[in-house]
């Protein structure tokens, strides 16, 4: 396995951390009419895609002053590779059906857009209430299907990027910034 090397920090702690607080706030004054009394069960479902989207996920929901019912999905494009496959497995699926819930689909990154556009498809099928996408990063560049999200925290270069839950062959995710690295 090549080693990696850390070429520029992209986004510091500092600045991840004051964009999800604002993308937090935005969500809480678009859903606020939907949500329900604290108390009863939430209708509002966050769906995070495993797991790369961790640290965000648990940022973004702490920072959604709205109750939430938590879920997440599994699906496989990379493999081993740095760059996806085109081919989606999904490895775990929900656990709840969604008919009730008002779906948030939060990603960590918008790459390709072969993954998000098929868990998009996937999602409606099962009727939700309701369907939005929250990304930390988008990556138009690299983008071959029409697909955007609803909240969108930073757009980026076409770099390879790791850190704050993103990896190269599972290295990485735990760095509290996203830096982008390159193969020595």
């Amino acid at each position: 396995m090549a080693l990696l090397e850390i070429e520029s920090v992209l986004l510091t702690e500092e600045e991840i951390a004051a964009r999800v607080r604002e993308l937090g706030e935005q969500i809480t004054q678009d859903y606020k009419h939907l949500a329900v009394e604290v108390g009863e069960a939430p209708n509002i479902l966050a769906v995070g895609v495993l797991k790369g989207v961790v640290p965000f996920y648990a940022d973004l929901c702490r920072s959604i002053k709205l109750p939430l019912a938590f879920d997440f999905i599994s699906v496989s494009s990379y493999g081993q590779a740095t760059s996806s496959s085109g081919t989606v497995r999904i490895l775990k699926d929900l656990d709840v059906p969604l008919e009730n819930y008002h779906v948030l689909m939060i990603e960590d990154i918008i790459d390709t857009g072969l993954t998000l556009a098929y868990l998009k498809e996937y999602i409606l099928r099962r009727n939700p209430r309701s369907f939005k996408i929250a990304a930390l990063l988008d990556k138009p560049d690299r983008r071959e299907v029409p697909i955007a999200a609803d909240y969108n925290g930073f757009v980026i270069p076409d770099a390879f990027v790791v850190g704050y839950g993103l990896d190269c062959k599972e290295c990485c995710r735990n760095l509290p910034h996203i830096a982008v690295v390159r193969e020595v």
